[in-house]
């Protein structure tokens, strides 16, 4: 493939900004009924009755679906035990599910589902997270299938004898996802065939998941994904709207649709647990490392295993010939964590870029600088060569796009009460890719359509998917259409860690090549009335894998002002320069470039949650108490990429950037704060009660 780059506008940007996008609650099917669930109000015990009589006399409601007459679910021994809802008395955290009021309006079955009155058994529960819980254990394996520990050489020694030592530990309490669009599925039976439009990253697996559940075929299953308001990872999996709103269809024998209520979101859709890193560094005088150590403890529910991989981006990102990457985890009355956006890298390299930036300092190096020094030749973890790696590229390049030498080496400024600083941190992310199969049409009329179950949660996944194929095929985009987001279309893997064009796009680049060669050898004999068509399918040529280490790096800087009679934090710019393979389409790259960023700034300024001791449950479960970054929190951030060539990849030369971005932004902002005020903070987010304290008390300058 060429390297020019495509600058396409989204293709479905019309349908959005008009309204007649239609997501998984904007389907309205002839006798549409309406869900609402009933929260535990217990973080552990049984359920010992649950009276619904006031409730069924409520104006308008249906039914309600309790344990004792919901429908039996066939869960296999190796499914997700979440999605066994209403199947038991059993309450293993607050916020699970216990009853499900069905009704003619959304209003009816609020109503309803605030008139059951459930009785409990509760019993004493664990929820508060310690670095010394006697629960704690280390697991076989942290997610993704990574190995829990790591060691290499001999790490105790060689701490021991550094010259210079870092040893600190950093925090990170529960985030959410909170995508615009709720958790949400429209679901309707045809005798026993079964259709759901589900807000999910990935149909095929939703399809196969109900299918086992209610004991379908899975040819008997269409799971509809056209349009998706978000998910960050939380609808990655099937949850449990789509299995509750398919038990409510098939007992009331009516469409039924389910929204979740915002505030059930952080108990029933996963979330990022809290982690606790103790990041230990020791080098010589010059800053070269020859000792490292992550050790992360995190929590994870009774449940389900769920271990944030925190540790294992330090296997990757420095030269460091004896490390040891440990993760531990205790298993507690709480919602079961799951993915959320770079799960695993965006805890991980906080810690980690903090303490590399108390590094540079200790050592008194440039931190820039301090990084390049200790790059590594091939990847630490494996020995393994880098298809290709360029993070000392995009530090220079950041360094000089910033202004890094005149704004840092000159310290911190002030202007009247605001002190300034900068910070930089670096990124990783791994270069995830996954079988899957496509389809291109050529029709008679010169067009062409692609047929992939992608689905699109607002990355622009339709758009560069043209871009492939139109490239591909030697032909202007706008005559590629695509059809995406539906379970009966050729098999293709979820949207998730990154790997979605990667792997889509692979499967797109075959199957055009396949059909652009069958049209060159009709030599120009007109197509049937049916079109010609090419399916493609990657299973082979991604299980062959490769010998190499595949990541993509970015490097972040970031520009704060901290105000000195409040303690305030405000950013003034983000700026980051990735390398990430070739970029396929530079508008929406760089919408996800600057996307992800603003989310990792949110993280180290806002981004709150903490899990109530009393009750067991999240005290912030809405965008009222749960802040998020807005416009005003982010002036100007920049997205910048270097022209990488990776022939090591896909046909495309492409890598991953919807994660890359937040991974290093919240270091970087946090780095930023030292440099401004001196005061070093070792917890998310920054809060004005733990800068206040410790800030300078200066004389006011005018102005």
């Amino acid at each position: 493939m060429t390297t020019d780059r495509a600058d396409l506008a989204r293709l479905e940007g019309w349908a959005k900004v008009t309204g007649t996008a239609r997501y998984a609650g904007d389907h309205h099917p002839d006798d549409l009924a309406h869900a609402w669930p009933v929260p535990a109000t217990i973080a552990r015990g049984d359920l010992a009755a649950v009276r619904t009589e006031a409730a069924l006399a409520v104006p308008g409601v249906l039914a309600v679906l309790t344990h004792h007459d919901a429908p039996a679910l066939a869960l296999p021994d190796d499914g997700d035990p979440t999605l066994a809802v209403l199947q038991s008395p059993r309450i293993a955290h607050r916020g699970q599910i216990v009853a499900l009021v069905v009704a003619e309006t959304p209003e009816d079955a609020r109503a309803g589902a605030a008139a059951v009155e459930c009785v409990y058994r509760p019993e004493p529960f664990d929820v508060v997270l310690t670095d010394d819980h006697q629960g704690l254990y280390t697991p076989a394996q942290a997610n993704g299938g990574h190995p829990a520990v790591r060691e290499r050489g001999d790490f105790d020694t060689a701490h021991g004898q550094a010259a210079v030592r870092i040893d600190r530990t950093y925090r990170i309490g529960p985030l959410h996802n909170h995508p615009m669009e709720p958790h949400t599925a429209t679901a309707q039976w045809d005798g026993e065939r079964l259709t759901v439009h589900d807000s999910s990253q990935g149909t095929n697996q939703v399809r196969t998941t109900l299918a086992t559940l209610f004991g379908l075929a899975v040819a008997d299953v269409l799971v509809i994904s056209e349009h998706v308001g978000g998910g960050f990872g939380s609808k990655g999996t099937t949850r449990p709207h789509a299995v509750l709103a398919t038990m409510a269809a098939r007992r009331v024998d009516r469409p039924v649709r389910l929204a979740l209520p915002r505030d059930q979101l952080p108990a029933l859709t996963g979330y990022r647990a809290p982690t606790v890193h103790r990041v230990r560094l020791g080098a010589d005088d010059d800053g070269r490392i020859t000792a490292l150590a992550h050790e992360v403890t995190t929590r994870s529910s009774t449940v389900r295993e769920f271990v944030e991989q925190a540790a294992v981006p330090a296997r990757v990102m420095y030269h460091s010939p004896n490390s040891r990457t440990v993760h531990r985890v205790v298993r507690q009355d709480v919602p079961t964590p799951s993915w959320m956006r770079a799960p695993g890298e965006a805890p991980g390299m906080f810690a980690l870029e903090c303490a590399m930036d108390e590094l540079a300092e200790t050592c008194g190096l440039d931190p820039v600088e301090l990084r390049i020094r200790n790059e590594p030749a091939v990847e630490p973890d494996s020995d393994r060569p880098f298809s290709s790696r360029h993070l000392v590229e995009c530090l220079r390049e950041g360094a000089r796009r910033f202004d890094w030498s005149r704004r840092h080496a000159a310290g911190p400024r002030r202007e009247g009460r605001r002190l300034l600083g900068s910070g930089v941190a670096a990124a990783t992310y791994p270069v995830l890719i996954a079988p899957s199969t496509a389809e291109v049409l050529a029709r008679p009329d010169g067009t062409f359509l692609v047929r992939v179950n992608a689905t699109d949660i607002g990355t622009g996944a339709r758009t560069v998917l043209a871009a492939v194929a139109a490239e591909t095929l030697a032909v202007p985009p706008d005559r590629v259409d695509v059809e995406i987001g539906r379970s009966d279309l050729p098999p293709a893997p979820l949207a998730g860690g990154s790997a979605g064009t990667a792997s889509w796009g692979w499967a797109v680049h075959d199957a055009c090549t396949g059909l652009r060669r069958a049209l060159t050898d009709r030599g120009g004999t007109p197509l049937p009335s049916e079109g010609l068509r090419h399916r493609a399918d990657t299973t082979d040529a991604v299980a062959a894998g490769s010998t190499f280490a595949r990541h993509a790096f970015g490097a972040q800087f970031a520009e704060v002002e901290v105000d000195a009679d409040t303690g305030e934090v405000r950013l003034r710019r983000l700026l980051g320069v990735f390398a990430a393979g070739r970029i396929l389409n530079t508008r929406t790259a760089r919408s996800q470039f600057t996307g992800a960023m603003i989310m990792g700034a949110s993280m180290a300024l806002l981004e709150h949650s903490t899990l109530d001791p009393g009750f067991g449950d999240h005290a912030e479960r809405d965008l009222a108490s749960y802040h998020v970054a807005v416009n005003a929190d982010v002036p100007v951030v920049e997205a910048f990429w270097l022209d990488e060539h990776d022939e090591h990849l896909n046909p495309m030369g492409a890598k991953g950037i919807g994660e890359l971005g937040i991974v290093g932004t919240a270091a970087a902002v946090v780095n930023a704060v030292r440099h401004a005020c001196g005061v070093r903070v070792r917890e998310l987010p920054i809060r004005p009660e733990a800068l206040l304290p410790r800030l300078p008390r200066l004389p006011h300058l005018p102005g």
